[in-house]
């Protein structure tokens, strides 16, 4: 089976396993090719990257930030995506704050950088993955790029929802509320949790 990750700070990740966190913004790598970026994959695992920096981008000063052994990649948490916009209002961006850890300076700079101000937004149905699944770092996950192809996962990993489904729809009733029922929706159905002891 394919299986993808998504590269995203390792703080981010530690807040989505928290449940302080229950969308991801994005602008876009040089690396994305000629479309762009785009949320392309319903179901991936996160790939967590580190950098020194990250303790000043993030409001959550509680979040501990795991630095990662440079030869080996931890997969902590697998997501479905279940909606996704374009947000292209500034004003909208910023009323994002609630569901995410970011420094406002941070999303303002992702919003205007490049010619085409706005945001890729995407509410995640999150889950633990138990447990979690190390393998070593290779060349190829490198480069400023989002989305990267991943080997077939082991057999035993459990997946675990962070919240619960009465939380999680909480969530997404607060990001309808700010984002509204547009046509950027991409709505990808209900979230259909994965068996114990299976790959997603």
């Amino acid at each position: 089976m394919e299986s993808v990750g998504f590269k995203e700070w390792s703080a981010v990740c530690e807040a989505l396993e928290r449940g302080r966190q229950s969308i991801l913004l994005r602008k876009g790598g040089i690396a994305e090719g000629r479309d762009g970026f785009s949320f392309k994959y319903e179901k991936f695992f996160l790939f967590p990257t580190w950098f020194h920096e990250q303790s000043e981008k993030v409001r959550d000063k509680t979040i501990e930030l795991r630095q990662t052994d440079p030869g080996n990649i931890e997969i902590r948490l697998w997501a479905k995506l279940e909606l996704s916009r374009t947000v292209v209002s500034r004003v909208v961006a910023e009323r994002l704050e609630p569901l995410h850890i970011l420094q406002p300076e941070v999303v303002r700079d992702r919003f205007a950088y490049d010619q085409a101000p706005g945001l890729h937004v995407a509410f995640l149905r999150v889950f633990r993955v138990v447990p979690s699944w190390t393998f070593p770092n290779e060349k190829r996950y490198g480069g400023c790029r989002s989305w990267v192809n991943l080997s077939e996962p082991p057999m035993n990993l459990a997946f675990e929802p962070v919240l619960s489904e009465v939380e999680h729809e909480k969530e997404r009733t607060r990001f309808l509320a700010i984002v509204g029922e547009g046509t950027n929706e991409s709505v990808r159905g209900t979230t259909e949790i994965p068996s114990p002891k299976s790959s997603p």
